[in-house]
């Protein structure tokens, strides 16, 4: 199944296109409106204050509730912008931001408002997109979720590498504002985020993600198939994600292979581990194991405070406050999309 995400963040809307939606699969409106509703915007004071019902319109490829296996089309209008924010700064490339690599890119012509085609904003048609790929992925008996593994150093409770991650668990942190196992350090996580942007700051974090069900042998070890490169590039498009691992990944420089190896044993007529290390995948081929892969979002770049930049049109240095509404820490909002992300690459795994 393919996807293109189009639309800017300031423009009248933003969508995505469909293809290779199976024929006759049922949409699921109650689910895809709760997917939807994770990821929204302006619910929550570590969120940004930008309200967005986020409301999907289909346009094409759904007939009498079911998919017609024709590319579906959805939209998203936007209603809350304020392009003036950016207007008055248009030039001056903010840090961390792709202003700069996009105004080269398209030589001046890509639309700076709240970042344009670059903007977290796009993400929301990236969940509906994920919510279909979900709905597929169930009736094969594949389960995706995540949950907020870490932000500003404040780690979760729970490690999905080290023995078995239940179904149950996946749904119940679905049904939670704030996804993480350990409400104690989700509390904690909270109050780093409203100290940060009290301090006109922001931070960043980790997010764990798991997909059950996956049998073993999917993928291959070459370019085109490998499971973890397939994971890698969904997951490389989400914007924010710096860093992508699978298993304990950066844990393995620690670890002697005696460590690091993940004991097998036969459950009836099953091959399993007893730990999951290499996070469900060994040579680029899915070992029946959950895939457990974890990505790193930096922290937001819009910022309160000055910064050094450069002005694009007179080529010169200078200083940056960033103005408008901004997560503090975009990785409590991000928990779905890369579940979304991670769902998509399932699809294109089992050849859906």
């Amino acid at each position: 199944m393919r996807h293109v995400i189009f639309g800017e963040s300031h423009g009248p809307a933003i969508g995505v296109v469909l293809e290779g939606v199976p024929a006759g699969l049922e949409l699921d409106w109650d689910f895809i409106s709760r997917e939807m509703a994770r990821r929204a915007p302006g619910k929550d004071p570590t969120a940004t204050a930008r309200r967005e019902a986020d409301v999907p319109r289909v346009l094409s490829g759904v007939f009498e509730g079911r998919a017609t296996g024709t590319p579906l089309c959805a939209v998203i209008e936007n209603t809350d912008t304020r392009s003036g924010d950016y207007a008055r700064t248009k030039d001056l490339a903010r840090p961390g931001h792709a202003d700069y690599t996009g105004h080269v890119r398209y030589g001046g012509f890509n639309d700076y408002r709240g970042g344009g085609h670059f903007s977290g904003r796009l993400t929301a048609p990236l969940v509906f997109a994920g919510a279909v790929a979900k709905l597929i992925l169930r009736r094969q008996g594949v389960l995706v979720g995540a949950h907020i593994k870490e932000i500003a150093g404040i780690r979760d409770a729970g490690d999905w590498t080290a023995g078995p991650v239940e179904g149950e668990t996946l749904a119940a942190l679905a049904d939670k504002p704030f996804p993480v196992l350990d409400d104690g350090a989700g509390e904690a996580m909270r109050q780093a985020i409203l100290t940060a942007r009290s301090e006109k700051d922001s931070v960043g974090g980790k997010i764990e993600c798991a997909v059950l069900g996956l049998p073993a042998g999917l993928g291959a070890p070459d370019y085109g198939y490998n499971v973890e490169g397939v994971f890698a590039r969904q997951l490389f498009a989400v914007p924010g994600v710096k860093s992508v691992s699978f298993g304990i990944g950066e844990g393995f420089a620690a670890l002697r292979g005696s460590q690091a190896n993940d004991p097998m044993y036969m459950d009836g007529d099953t091959v399993r581990t007893r730990t999951n290390h290499t996070g469900g995948v060994n040579g680029g081929i899915t070992s029946g194991m959950p895939v457990v892969c974890s990505v790193t979002m930096r922290p937001t770049p819009s910022i309160g405070l000055p910064q050094e930049t450069v002005d694009m049109a007179a080529g010169a240095d200078a200083t940056l406050v960033v103005q408008g509404r901004h997560d503090p820490c975009i990785v409590p909002r991000a928990v779905p999309v890369i579940e979304a992300a991670a769902a998509l690459a399932a699809c294109q795994i089992l050849g859906i």
